[in-house]
């Protein structure tokens, strides 16, 4: 079993990396990304990629994970803001995914809609049972634009066009790939945020600390995989 890890920036990485260092792990580079590559155990090989922030970024990583890795199964874990139900420190897992910037509104679609293809990206389910039985807080739709969202007017607006939990800014775009390649998908995300005018000092201080928890859960989604292998 081949598993891929799609991680935006250092603050994200480097506790990961950390993580991997049990595992006398192979660090290299991969469209111009640091990467790391070890063996969690017999059965299963990680991946994990620095990709950068963004969808398009995040898009590139999954790409590469799945073309030249060939990696069975995507993950991703990061920070996010709340848009309803959620709060600062809890771990959200993603069933279903969208991009809400994707607007198309001025020829008459609503927002968010894709008219040549799927717009609403599905978690694997088999993947959600798994992290079911991590240290996850919630299960939700998540949103994804290419914007740090700390403003409370679109904060309201992305809820109650999409109805999503959180927001982010690689989930849609690692799930519109990973639905065109037909490879599992889960992004586990941390809430450090609440989408508002504070949204920058919060996501900042949390960053700062560097974000272990993170790392921890998904040790533990691995070892469930891991074990139906």
């Amino acid at each position: 079993m081949k598993i891929g890890f799609v991680i935006a920036d250092n603050y994200e990485y480097d506790p990961f990396r950390k993580f991997a260092n049990e595992f006398n792990p192979t660090e290299f580079k991969a469209l111009k990304n640091n990467c790391i590559k070890f063996n969690f155990n017999e059965k299963t090989e990680i991946t994990a990629c620095e990709c950068g922030i963004g969808k398009v970024n995040a898009a590139l990583a999954a790409m590469y994970l799945i073309n030249e890795e060939k990696v069975d199964i995507i993950l991703n874990i990061g920070l996010s803001g709340a848009i309803q139900h959620v709060q600062k420190g809890f771990i959200v897992a993603g069933e279903e995914y969208i991009e809400c910037d994707f607007d198309l509104t001025a020829i008459g679609y609503d927002l968010g809609v894709k008219p040549q293809d799927v717009y609403l990206y599905k978690a694997d389910e088999k993947l959600i049972e798994k992290a079911k039985e991590c240290s996850v807080d919630f299960f939700g739709r998540l949103g994804t634009g290419d914007i740090f969202l700390a403003d409370s007017d679109l904060k309201k607006k992305y809820r109650d066009a999409f109805d999503i939990c959180s927001f982010d800014m690689e989930t849609g775009a690692i799930a519109a790939i990973c639905h065109k390649a037909d490879i599992p998908f889960l992004a586990i995300r941390k809430i450090s945020d609440d989408c508002d005018e504070n949204a920058v000092e919060s996501y900042t201080e949390l960053n700062d600390k560097k974000e272990i928890h993170l790392s921890e859960v998904a040790r533990e989604i691995i070892e469930r995989i891991s074990e139906s292998v």
